[in-house]
């Protein structure tokens, strides 16, 4: 687990370097969403610091037991009806983007919550989020701080294919495990990694992968 995590900071400094820029910008949050509660501490002593749960449940569940191991982010599709136990956990919620969910906020975020907007970037129907010409009036009525916006491209069969999503959204925090180095190179500070972490960690190898990255807004740089 040490050195799979050495080599994704590894890969995000040389994606750094190419594009002149510092990697220590740059964030790495892991996606535990298959990572089973007994194999939390693993990540902890292999130096992960921030931790990504995309259900509510198991946000609650992980934290009471490794709540003071790591930082947590919730990266997960948000429903309005489960803001209220997740707002209490997270640092921050990485897919805001429903005006039921800026209510629930305004009535249960705590002190220091920060938001994700997503961004629906290349107008898919499947997908979740704000089309980008409808984002500047839905940053307007959030009632909490957004840190940044976040999208996932269409899947890609090569990495620098993203890349003309990644460049059309400067202000982002999208990307998958296959593309982060690409997003690095177009300016995210959040990358949202998943099973290239848990090679080591019996049962989780042969999972889909999953991760995010993401630049986040000028107050936040």
């Amino acid at each position: 687990m040490r050195a799979n995590l050495a080599e994704v900071h590894e890969r995000i400094a040389a994606a750094a370097a190419h594009a002149g820029r510092d990697p220590g910008d740059v964030e790495i949050v892991a996606a535990v969403k298959y990572v089973p509660l007994e194999q939390l501490g693993a990540l902890a002593e292999a130096g992960v610091t921030v931790a990504g749960e995309n259900r509510a449940q198991d946000l609650q569940v992980k934290y009471a037991v490794h709540g003071d191991a790591f930082t947590w982010d919730f990266i997960g599709h948000v429903q309005s009806r489960k803001v209220k136990q997740i707002a209490p956990l997270a640092r921050c919620i990485h897919s805001v983007c429903t005006d039921s969910v800026l209510a629930q906020l305004e009535r249960h975020a705590p002190d220091g919550l920060r938001v994700l907007v997503e961004v629906n970037v290349a107008g898919e129907e499947a997908k979740s989020g704000i089309a980008p010409s409808d984002l500047d009036d839905f940053l307007e009525r959030s009632p909490v701080p957004v840190a940044g916006l976040m999208a996932m491209p269409p899947v890609a069969r090569e990495p620098r294919d993203s890349r003309r999503w990644f460049a059309a959204l400067r202000e982002l925090s999208m990307g998958t495990t296959q593309d982060y180095e690409v997003a690095v190179e177009e300016g995210a500070t959040l990358v949202r990694i998943g099973t290239s972490l848990y090679r080591a960690l019996p049962g989780i190898s042969t999972l889909p992968g999953t991760g995010k990255a993401g630049r986040r807004t000028a107050p936040e740089v």
